[in-house]
């Protein structure tokens, strides 16, 4: 793990237990094992911290994105189908990072920096839909960087319907079944 690892799970582990006002940045570097000029070279405050979190979460999911066994004769609706199971997968590694984040939104009040983390992510989507739309199997009516935009939304909504909210009703297996209809549905018919 590197040092700047390092600092954000003693950041999520600190602020997990105590709460973020109630952490300070040296219990974090000293959790960490790191100086305090440390944390500065990667952070410049306390609240970048959640920032950073959320970029190593959108980080892996797009890895674990690019590394799906795709190939040209790969049919949309099981692509539509291995992006709804890795984003669901997805929600559950990160179950307490993605609810730490949301508990420490408000302290990070830049949310155009936040949706900027997902631009490689909606890219690689657009990419993809744009293979299955020069094939005919996708309206033309659709602007693939709004529908990307969209998909990913909806995905990781569902995902966490299920997992963090709990929501009553919500099982897993049938949420998926419901969005990977709902998607596959409105974007061919």
């Amino acid at each position: 793990m590197n040092k700047r690892e390092a600092i954000l799970w003693a950041a999520v582990d600190l602020m997990g237990e105590n709460g973020f006002s109630k952490t300070s940045v040296s219990q974090i570097v000293k959790k960490a094992g790191v100086a305090q000029g440390t944390f500065y070279l990667y952070f410049q405050s306390k609240s970048e911290l959640v920032l950073g979190i959320a970029s190593h979460i959108i980080e892996d999911i797009l890895k674990e994105a690019q590394a799906l066994p795709l190939h040209e004769e790969t049919p949309l609706k099981e692509f539509i189908s291995l992006l709804t199971d890795l984003m669901y997968e997805m929600t559950l590694k990160h179950k307490k990072l993605i609810g730490f984040i949301y508990s420490g939104t408000a302290y990070y009040s830049s949310f155009k920096e936040w949706e900027n983390l997902y631009i490689p992510f909606y890219a690689w989507l657009t990419e993809k839909l744009s293979f299955y739309r020069e094939k005919n199997l996708i309206l033309k009516s659709f602007d693939l960087s709004y529908l990307s935009n969209f998909i990913i939304g909806l995905l990781e909504h569902g995902a966490e319907q299920v997992y963090l909210m709990e929501t009553e009703n919500f099982q897993e297996t049938r949420s998926k079944e419901q969005l990977k209809t709902f998607i596959y549905e409105a974007i061919t018919s």
